[in-house]
């Protein structure tokens, strides 16, 4: 029966920096479209505002 040995070779470098990479990309991809989202939501805003829909004045009693 052959015996079967196992040893720790130490990390693939290869593997961390495609494993970097690719977390890298998912969490930008995520900030861009936190930034994307956020951008329309002030858009909207100015648009409404400039078409007199909402107001900024505060009204006094």
């Amino acid at each position: 029966m052959v015996g079967v040995v196992a040893y720790y070779k130490g990390p693939s470098i290869i593997k961390e920096i495609i494993y970097g990479v690719g977390i890298g990309l998912m969490a930008g991809g995520l900030w861009k479209m936190h930034h994307w989202n956020y951008q329309r939501k002030t858009k909207e805003f100015y648009e409404l505002l400039d078409r007199g829909d909402i107001t900024v004045v505060i009204q006094e009693d």
